[in-house]
């Protein structure tokens, strides 16, 4: 009997396969004076060094009629385990921002800074500006594990500083060891060879990867849409261990059905001191099974979906040479942030500011970048990223909130005092006019949508009602749409696919309401279930809920239980 020949690898494989571990022609793309772009392959290897290739879209149309080459530039992405950074890195990265990119920093989902609008010949001054800063954009991107999130508890939790530690090392421990990005970047020495990665292998991953780590009852980072999550289980102020959670992910692509939004399964507990073997194995699990002929349907979602999650669960087992011990009890009470000033157990305080977007700039009369340069300048605290966009100024000592509070309220970066529900927890990513995925508008169209949105609730009397709004200019899921209670997801230019029926704890997932409508389409699609919730909802019953109860929606996939 003849065996089955095998698939065929995607193009991106067999580029990183002959990429001599992420070096590709990096360096001699980055010295070519001809374009403003860097060789096709390396276009797919640069990711891995934390940047994307873009170009500015709303201009691309009249540089093709100009018989110009597009306007090329790069983003670049800073690995930043669980979203903490000290003052004089918030002011290392300021400068840099200013130099050599368009004058703003951009926080990201994933508690990560961004800069947009970097020339390729900026690009080496931007990473050794970084480096100096003592930090890094290595495998920011690309198909390998990504920033690590934590949720930032400066407030609740005496255990935090110690997930806190653990986040770091896994960060750590499943980096590439390549020294490609020493060599590219900040003119290591070369290696002549014996290089390896012993968990990733000469291809790496077959898609990205996302972990998370989390500390009940806050679930910010949406543990659930993450390939691996590790839930903190505490008891009287002591870490036990984690729960571990496996399988998530929020991309899809419109029109396929073999693509979706899934949500991770709890698969048993662990002590802390088996956290990196488990993610080792993890990741590992998914490098030897995962898609590698279709991209679309390489998640580690994917592979648990067509194998069952027994059989990875054995898989897992069997490579560890040890069983997870049953999952421990917890339980989360919502997903979003707590604005203003909040007191720690240690008697410092914690002021979070809503940064709409995450995007901290100069615009008419509010002075985010220059407020908190100047609030950076007097901080002896921490800056503290959170995954939805926005910025805790932590562990202000009592002396110093009236002096911060003053920069605060000088630079316009007291919005969250007047801004509503809707407003203060919606999110949004970057889409046009950089992103080459995006189908329609996602930042720049927030705040009419928010306003328009407003205007409707308060029609209702549901103004303070917090409703989790996302939207996202294709079904990729950067903005993590499919969790929210209402979600736009782009379609075409002015045109979004409506999904209604998430939760506030992320633990369910939406459906899709209402395809490929355009503004107006929105608001007509909102208008009666808004006057429904009005009058029929229950007392603290969310919107998602409410949709879902109602039967708006159809029940929407969840969460697995946590006693399972």
């Amino acid at each position: 009997m003849s065996k089955t020949p095998p698939k065929p690898l995607s193009e991106v494989e067999h580029i990183k396969a002959g990429s001599r571990l992420l070096r590709g022609t990096m360096a001699e793309s980055l010295v070519d004076p001809v374009t403003g772009s860097i060789a096709p392959a390396d276009t797919s290897l640069i990711k891995f060094h934390g940047s994307y290739q873009q170009d500015d879209r709303d201009i691309r149309e009249e540089r093709r009629l100009q018989k110009l080459e597009p306007d090329y530039s790069f983003m670049i992405r800073t690995r930043l385990p669980a979203g903490v950074c000290t003052p004089a890195q918030w002011l290392a990265l300021d400068a840099i921002s200013q130099k050599y990119a368009n004058g703003t920093l951009r926080l990201t989902t994933r508690q990560a800074f961004q800069f947009h609008g970097v020339i390729k010949g900026d690009l080496k001054p931007v990473m050794a500006n970084i480096h100096a800063a003592l930090l890094d954009t290595l495998a920011a991107c690309g198909d390998v594990n990504r920033n690590v999130m934590c949720n930032p508890n400066p407030v609740d939790s005496r255990v935090h500083e110690t997930v806190f530690q653990w986040t770091t090392r896994l960060s750590e421990h499943l980096l590439p060891k390549t020294r490609a990005y020493y060599e590219v970047w900040l003119d290591g020495e070369k290696v002549a060879g014996g290089e390896e990665e012993p968990i990733y292998g000469p291809t790496y991953l077959p898609r990205k990867f996302k972990a998370a780590v989390v500390v009940p009852p806050l679930n910010d980072v949406d543990v659930f849409s993450q390939d691996l999550g590790f839930i903190a289980i505490v008891e009287n102020g002591q870490l036990l261990g984690f729960n571990v959670a496996v399988g998530g992910g929020m991309g899809a692509t419109h029109g396929d059905s073999a693509t979706f939004p899934r949500l991770a399964d709890v698969i048993g507990f662990v002590p802390p001191e088996q956290l990196l073997a488990v993610a080792e194995n993890v990741v590992k699990v998914q490098r030897d099974y995962g898609d590698r002929t279709n991209r679309k349907h390489a998640r580690l979602k994917y592979t648990i979906e067509d194998r069952g999650i027994a059989w990875f669960v054995a898989e897992l087992e069997s490579r560890l040479g040890f069983s997870l011990q049953p999952t421990r009890p917890f339980a989360f009470e919502h997903n979003g942030d707590r604005f203003g000033w909040l007191e720690g157990h240690d008697g410092r305080w914690h002021l979070t500011l809503r940064l709409e977007s995450g995007r901290v700039a100069d615009t008419g009369s509010a002075k985010l970048m220059t407020g908190l340069r100047e609030i950076a300048r007097i901080h002896t605290g921490d800056f503290r990223l959170t995954p939805n966009q926005n910025l805790i100024i932590a562990g202000v000592t009592p002396e110093a909130r009236k002096d911060i509070d003053a920069l605060a309220a000088a630079h316009g970066l007291e919005g969250y005092r007047l801004s509503s529900p809707l407003r203060l927890n919606a999110l949004a990513c970057v889409a046009l006019p950089t992103c080459g995925l995006a189908m329609a508008e996602a930042e720049r169209y927030l705040p009419r949508v928010v306003g328009l949105l407003e205007e409707r609730l308060t029609a209702h009397g549901l103004q303070n009602e917090k409703i989790l709004l996302r939207i996202t200019g294709c079904p990729n899921g950067c903005a993590r749409p499919y969790l929210a209670e209402i979600a736009l997801v782009g379609k075409a230019p002015g045109r979004y696919n409506l999904h209604l029926g998430g939760d506030t704890r992320g633990q369910r997932l939406n459906r899709l309401y209402r395809e490929n409508i355009d503004e107006a389409g929105v608001l007509e699609a909102l208008e009666p279930l808004f006057a429904s919730y009005a009058r029929e909802r229950q007392p603290n019953e969310g919107f998602g809920d409410f949709t879902v109860r109602a039967g708006h929606v159809g029940v929407p996939s969840t969460a697995p239980s946590p006693s399972r």
